[in-house]
């Protein structure tokens, strides 16, 4: 598989996400052995960036990762997420990237992944009542203890991308990024150009809308996020049923599935940008995997940069408000 630099951060131009193997997606949890293959798969396809979190599970999610990859540690960028946990008040789902927070969630993702470095160490997203100076200048401290190798960013807006950059070099910015969710281009991609920051694009298969195979909101089960996300549900999942068909009529020209031609569209957006599509089957890594190989023509470009425009918020009101600050 062909790599790329996240600043000066070497990985293959496609990782894995974890998150859907333990947390917010109908079925997860319920077989790790199967998401420990997966793992496993992707590894030996050339991956090298998988991305967890703390909050996924919470917890459990990065004790997988860390069952995973236990003995092949060395082939592996492993990235992590912190501060939608807040350890000292308030739990699960409370925003806190204090400095003392910090230093307890490093230990306990340390200890879950069963390593003695994270390579890409992000806040998950910007806490609004801790000045993000405080929040790098902690994350540079780990840097220089060895407990974490690069800082990353999710989700935070323009401003606050510049203000941590100017007290640490920032390596990535994790942000949902797709053929459906384009908000980054405007103002955020330009910024990472012009500061030589990698961007990470989650979600790249529109929560796996993208891919065609979700035609009806029954296939969600109640523990599904999807169930209340706006572009999933009423007249808006009808509405965008027609965005999975515009690209399915691309992959039938390309002779490719409709994911592999939406990862191969990121992939053509520059050669800074590394998608962590999440699958928690062997099949679905090989086939997102193989996007790699896909070359798509400046018409077929310009046909996916012009599909319906998507009807709804890619979240619901509450994670809107935690996104671009």
């Amino acid at each position: 598989m062909k790599h790329i630099q996240l600043r000066d951060l070497d990985v293959a131009r496609i990782g894995l996400g974890a998150m859907g193997m333990s947390f917010a997606y109908t079925g997860a949890g319920t077989d790790d052995a199967e998401s420990i293959r997966t793992i496993h798969r992707a590894l030996d396809l050339g991956v090298t960036l998988i991305d967890t979190a703390e909050i996924y599970g919470p917890f459990s999610n990065e004790e997988l990762v860390g069952r995973a990859i236990k003995g092949r540690r060395d082939e592996v960028v492993l990235a992590t997420k912190f501060g939608m946990v807040s350890h000292a008040a308030g739990g699960p789902g409370t925003l806190d990237s204090s400095p003392d927070n910090i230093r307890t969630a490093v230990e306990g993702s340390l200890r879950r992944l069963g390593t003695d470095h994270i390579d890409l160490y992000y806040q998950h997203r910007v806490d609004p009542e801790t000045p993000i100076e405080d929040t790098v200048d902690t994350l540079a401290d780990l840097v220089t203890e060895g407990k974490i190798r690069h800082i990353g960013l999710s989700e935070a807006g323009v401003n606050t991308i510049r203000r941590a950059h100017s007290v640490h070099p920032i390596t990535a910015l994790q942000s949902e990024y797709s053929l459906w969710t384009r908000d980054p281009e405007p103002e955020v991609l330009p910024l990472l150009r012009e500061l030589r920051i990698g961007f990470v694009p989650y979600s790249p298969l529109g929560h796996g809308f993208l891919t065609g195979m979700i035609r009806s909101t029954e296939q969600f089960d109640p523990t599904d996020f999807r169930a209340t996300n706006p572009r999933f549900t009423g007249e808006n999942f009808q509405q965008n049923l027609r965005i999975a068909d515009q690209v399915a009529a691309v992959a039938a020209d390309v002779d490719a599935t409709p994911a592999q031609v939406a990862l191969a569209w990121l992939l053509a957006q520059g050669d800074d940008i590394a998608p962590i599509p999440g699958t928690k089957r062997v099949a679905r890594v090989e086939e997102n995997t193989a996007a790699d190989r896909i070359e798509l023509t400046g018409e077929q470009i310009d046909k996916l940069n012009n599909l319906t425009p998507p009807a709804g918020d890619h979240h619901n009101e509450q994670q809107m408000q935690m996104i671009d600050r």
